[in-house]
C-alpha cells in the first residue's frame, strides 16, 4: 500500500509456530544481542552518494522543490531517487522535517498529496521516492524482497536483504535535505520524522533501528507485523491459513516451522521488534481494521514490548490503503492523514502529544475496557465488529459514542451469541482547525461455549 500509485505490499513473514493468547508477549531479558549488520551497512562510507537541485515550482498551494539523489551503490548498481520538498503557503522552514518515503516516482497525485499533508502540518515536508529502486532481477515489491532474502541465505552476505539499502536511502535522504536546506534557506534542519506505508513503513522502523540520531520520531503505517516469530502462528489461529498476500514468501520457502540458525538470524536482522530496546523515540502506529495482510490483533503481540512514547490509530472500515469507507459510497484517507499531521505538529513544536490510556480487564468474569482520554479529549467512541471467526478482514465496523462522567470510566464488553466480537476505543482531539483521533488496542471476545 501506498498513498500513491504503486503496488501494494504483499507482506513479511515470521517463522516459529506456537500458541498465541490475547496477552502480549513480555520482553525477555535473555534475548540475544541486537544484530549489527543493519547499522554496519547503513554507516558504511559510499562514494556514490550525490544530490542536486533540479527545479522549483510555485503553485497556488505552495512551493515544490525537485531534487535528484544517488543514495548508494548496491550490488554493483547506483540507486537513484527523486526527492520533492513541499512548502505550504505561508509556512517557514523548521528545525524538524517529516520525510514520507515511498516507491515509484513523482506525479501529479503525489504533488497534491504532498502539498495537502504539508498544509495540514503547516510546515515543509519531503517525499523520498524510488524506495526501493526496482525492478531488479525482473522483480518488484515483495517478490524482490523475497529474492534478496534468498540471496542472503545462499551467500551469507549481509548486504543482500533489501531493507538495508532501503533504510540507507532514507539516511542519505536526510543528508541531502540538510544540505539543501542550508543552500536554499540558509537554515539547518536538525532532525526528522520518518513515515511511510507498508514496506515503506517497515523502512521507517529500520531507519530508526539503524541508530541514526537524526530520526526524532517515526509514524509507520500498515506494517502491523513486528515480533515476526509470533505473527504467523496468529495468522493460522485467526485465518486458518497464511494470508494469500504473502505468497511471494511462502512460494520461496521462507516460511518454516523450524528455521535453521541462518534463517532465524535473517529474520532477527530485519524484524524491527529485535531493536525495540533502542527504539525509545516517539512512535505513532497507523493501521486499518480490514487490512488483508495482518491479523486484527497483531499489535497485541508487540505493543507492550515497545519502549518510550507510543500511540496507535486504527482506521475503521479501511484496508491496506487506509481508505475509510463511510458507508455512503464515500471513501477518503482523512482519518489517517489528520492524525499523521497532528503528530507531526506536536513533534515539530516539541509539545506533548495527547496520551489516552486504556486497559482491557476481566472483573468478576466480565470483560471491561477501562479508559481515560485525558483533559483535552473532545469525544470518546467505541468501535465494534462481529465475525464468524477471528478473521475480521471483511467485517463492518460500527461506532457508538461513549457517555462518561468526565473523561474516564469503565465499560463492560459483551461477547456475541456466536462467533467473535472485536472492540477498540477512539479518542478525539483538536489542534487548531485539525480534528484527529487516537485509539486503544483491540480486544477480541469469543462466544461462550454452550
Amino acid at each position: 500500500m501506498e498513498f500513491v500509485s504503486i503496488s501494494m505490499q504483499r507482506a513479511i513473514v515470521s517463522l516459529i509456530l506456537g500458541i498465541i493468547s490475547y496477552a502480549p508477549r513480555a520482553v525477555n531479558a535473555a534475548e540475544p544481542d541486537v544484530p549489527t549488520e543493519l547499522a554496519d551497512y547503513v554507516s558504511k562510507k559510499d562514494d556514490a552518494f550525490a544530490w542536486k537541485q533540479k527545479g522549483k515550482i510555485e503553485t497556488n498551494l505552495g512551493t515544490v522543490y525537485d531534487l535528484q539523489m544517488t543514495s548508494q551503490k548496491w550490488q554493483g548498481a547506483n540507486w537513484e531517487h527523486a526527492i520533492q520538498v513541499f512548502v505550504p503557503k505561508g509556512a517557514k522552514p523548521r528545525a524538524t522535517m517529516m520525510i514520507y518515503n515511498t516507491g515509484g516516482g513523482p506525479n501529479p497525485a503525489t504533488s497534491l498529496l504532498g502539498l495537502a499533508v504539508a498544509g495540514k502540518i503547516g510546515a515543509p515536508i519531503a517525499f523520498v521516492f524510488n524506495i526501493p529502486n526496482q525492478p531488479i532481477f525482473n522483480k518488484k515489491e515483495d517478490a524482490l524482497i523475497a529474492e534478496t532474502l534468498c540471496k542472503y541465505l545462499e551467500t551469507k552476505d549481509a548486504s543482500w536483504p533489501l531493507l538495508f539499502p532501503m533504510a540507507k536511502s532514507i539516511v542519505r535522504g536526510m543528508d541531502a535535505l540538510q544540505a539543501f536546506a542550508k543552500a536554499e534557506w540558509d537554515m539547518p534542519i536538525k532532525d526528522f520524522i520518518i513515515t511511510g506505508a507498508s514496506k515503506r513503513g517497515w523502512t521507517s522502523w529500520m531507519t530508526a533501528a539503524s541508530g541514526d540520531k537524526r530520526v526524532k520520531a517515526i509514524a509507520p503505517m500498515v506494517i502491523d507485523t513486528l515480533n515476526m516469530t509470533a505473527q504467523m502462528p496468529n495468522q493460522l489461529k485467526s485465518f486458518g491459513s497464511y494470508s494469500t498476500m504473502i505468497h511471494d514468501y511462502t512460494e520461496r520457502g521462507l516460511v518454516k516451522e523450524n528455521p535453521n540458525p541462518l534463517e532465524a538470524k535473517l529474520w532477527r536482522m530485519i524484524d524491527p521488534w529485535t531493536y525495540r530496546a533502542n527504539l525509545k523515540l516517539p512512535k505513532l502506529i497507523i493501521n486499518g481494521t480490514n487490512d488483508p495482510y495482518w491479523t486484527l490483533d497483531a499489535l497485541n503481540l508487540y505493543w507492550d514490548d515497545l519502549v518510550g512514547d507510543k500511540w496507535v490509530l486504527y482506521v475503521p472500515n479501511a484496508g491496506h490503503g487506509l481508505d475509510q469507507d463511510h458507508g455512503n459510497g464515500a471513501k477518503d484517507r482523512e482519518h489517517a492523514l489528520n492524525t499523521l499531521a497532528a503528530f507531526a505538529r506536536y513533534v515539530i513544536d516539541d509539545k506533548p502529544f495527547p496520551t489516552p490510556t486504556w486497559k482491557h480487564l476481566d472483573e468478576d468474569g466480565v470483560a471491561v475496557l477501562k479508559l481515560d482520554g485525558g483533559k483535552d479529549v473532545k469525544k470518546i467512541s467505541i468501535w465494534q465488529a462481529d465475525a464468524d471467526t477471528r478473521d475480521f478482514r471483511k467485517s463492518k465496523w460500527k461506532e457508538q459514542t461513549v457517555k462518561l462522567e468526565g473523561t474516564a470510566g469503565k465499560l463492560p464488553l459483551t461477547a456475541p451469541e456466536r462467533g467473535c466480537r472485536a472492540t477498540f476505543a477512539d479518542f478525539e482531539y483538536q489542534i487548531g482547525e485539525l480534528t484527529f483521533t487516537l485509539s486503544s488496542q483491540v480486544r477480541i471476545l469469543e462466544a461462550k461455549a454452550k
